[in-house]
Order: C-alpha cells, then structure tokens, then sequence
C-alpha cells in the first residue's frame, strides 16, 4: 500500500488529533448559531410578540347564527370568523361573507365580554362588512398604508380558526396586487397574498405589519394548497368601512346588459386601431335600462368606456362607479364591422344587484 508523501512523516497521534481539532471547528462553525443569528431571531420574536400585545386586545370572535326558513321546524346553523375593532365606540371590521344573511350575532372580546352585534352594512363585492356592539372606550386597531406595504416584508395574522381564540401565525408578504373573485362575481382588485397560515375561522381577522398596523383583513385560502393565503387590502378596507358605517352600503352605478368577454376579428381591431383584441358581446338588454335608452342592441361588443378601453367584463365592472350615478358617459361598441360612440347615463345599482 502506497502512503502518500505528506502523512508519511507524520505521526498517527497528530494527525488524528489535527483531524478531531478540524471537526470541532466545522462543528462551531455550523452546528451552532452565532450570536448574530440569535440577535436576528431574538428581533423576529420581539416584532412578533409586539403586534401582537398591540393589535391582540383588538381582534373579537364573531359567532353567527342562521335560520334555515326552507327547513320545516326552521331549524338554526352556526358559523364563525373572527373580527377587529376599529373604533373605540364598538365597530368592527369583519368579512361580508361571515355574517351575511345572519340571524343573530354574538361577539367575544379578547378580555373575554360577549355582547350582541348588529349588522352595519355589508359590502359582497368585496367581501367587507361592519357590525357593531354596544360598547364604549374599546381598544381598536389602527389601519395602516398598504399602499407602502412591500414582497417579503413580515405578516401576522390574529384570529380564531376553528374557535381557538386568538391565534397567532407568522409570515411574509408573498406577493402583491392579486385578484380574486367575489360571491357576486366581480373582481377584487389590490388583493395581498401571504404565507401566514390561516384556516376557517381566520376570515375576517387583521393582517398585520411589524409596526402593528392593519394591512389587510384576511379573507381566504386555497384549501389544497399550503401556504397561499389572501387578504384584502387595507386601502380598500378603509374605503368601504367608511360608506358603510356612513350609508350602510357601497354605491355603484348600472347600466343593464348582460355581457360574455369575446375577441375581436384582427382586422377589425387595426381598421379602427382599438387597443385590445377583446370586448364585451352584449348579450342581453334590460327592458328601460340606461343601455336601452341608449340604443345598445344585442351583438354590439364594448370596447371602451369614457374613452378608457373595455377588454373585458371586469374593466367594465371597474368603470361603473358611484361617482358616475346620473352622469352622461360615452361608451364605444363594434357593431358588425362598425365603432359607434353612443351615449349613456348609468343608475344607481340596488343594494343586491349583481348585473352590469
């Protein structure tokens, strides 16, 4: 057997001793953190821990309860979610989709104190309600920027899935600007996605950052999936909580046609140089509705609203405005091979309605 050169010389004892010494550095080299790790997770845990002793006292469990009116004995079915305050006088945020159509609603605070809630208003479009309890000089949580809300950065989510009050999980933003669609079908725009884990209960509950402010309310998850988690932005939050502790209600224009998203011929889109390949086939008027008045006629695609180009039903859902209501707007179709510019004046939408 051939013994390389450099051990030959070398006596067992020091090289064994050598090659232990080399071990027990590798060993403090990775085998255990530094100290700088553990500052790191020494500042996660106390960023962690302080949304929590901050935004905690805020979060409430909403039960809710349901008459089923098609059943003979009327028999009742329970759900849950959780909730924020965001006032001291008793509002609280919550998902439309946990109270809606509830025939009573209780709240537990933190401290434990459960009161009787009434429904506010409910928005389904983008799954946002207010309810309110009897109380006063509550603590409430503040409603941040998410706007400034950045990938990567840390969430907390605080809620009560499956009934176990105040539960605390931990994340990061995973991604921005998604969309999800609501119970009535339209687009929920500026959605946050994030790793933080929720499960059935967590609906309605606040998305936190590290500085304790909201930025989102958490509406759902993908149930095969792991992981992927959405939330509604607290921009959008702040919007509808505010018309509907004011009204009650979101205010949206109408126009009456029932709509498919179809493509355009190519030939068609560069004759009149429109500037999407796709619109919307009317396929249906409403008898005395603004599209009516307005000389629509079923098989005319929109192609642009006000001038702002219309390549699908949720772009018209995102024009139809309140500010709108009662305002003559210019809406443009492809009718055969020709544009037209004919003028429309979209309505008030009922509280329930769900067409265009």
């Amino acid at each position: 057997m051939n013994i390389p050169n450099t051990f030959e010389e070398r006596p067992t004892m020091q090289f064994v001793r050598a090659f232990g010494q080399r071990d027990t550095f590798e060993t403090e080299r990775f085998g255990r953190p530094s100290t700088s790790d553990h500052e790191l997770l020494d500042s996660y845990s106390r960023a962690v821990s302080g949304v929590v002793e901050k935004v905690g006292p805020t979060v409430v469990n909403i039960r809710a309860q349901h008459i089923d009116r098609a059943a003979r004995n009327g028999s009742e079915s329970g759900g849950a979610g959780s909730g924020f305050v965001i006032a001291p006088d008793g509002f609280i945020l919550t998902n439309s989709h946990v109270v809606h159509r509830a025939s009573r609603l209780e709240v537990t605070l933190a401290d434990g104190r459960q009161f009787e809630a009434s429904l506010v208003g409910e928005d389904p479009e983008t799954d946002l309600a207010v309810i309110r309890i009897n109380a006063s000089q509550l603590a409430h949580a503040h409603l941040g920027d998410s706007k400034a809300v950045r990938v990567g950065q840390i969430a907390v989510a605080i809620g009560s899935p499956f009934g176990f009050h105040q539960t605390v999980t931990a994340g990061v933003v995973s991604a921005l600007g998604r969309s999800m669609r609501s119970r009535s079908g339209r687009l929920i725009d500026n959605v946050i996605q994030t790793d933080a884990a929720l499960n059935p209960g967590n609906s309605g509950g606040p998305l936190v950052n590290s500085s304790g402010e909201i930025i989102g309310v958490n509406t759902a998850i993908i149930l095969p999936a792991q992981g992927i988690c959405f939330a509604i932005a607290s921009s959008t939050a702040e919007f509808v909580a505010g018309w509907l502790i004011k009204e009650g209600r979101i205010r949206r224009s109408w126009i009456g046609v029932a709509g498919q998203n179809v493509p355009i011929h190519r030939r068609v889109v560069r004759f009149h140089r429109l500037a999407a390949e796709h619109g919307v086939l009317v396929a249906g008027i409403e008898p005395g509705s603004p599209a009516s008045r307005a000389g629509l006629r079923e098989g005319d695609v929109i192609v642009a609203f006000e001038g702002e180009r219309v390549s699908g039903i949720d772009e018209l859902h995102r024009h139809l405005v309140a500010k709108l209501i009662g305002i003559q707007s210019s809406i443009t179709v492809i009718r055969h091979t020709e544009k037209l510019d004919l003028f429309i004046t979209p309505e008030e939408s009922a509280p329930d309605n769900q067409r265009n």
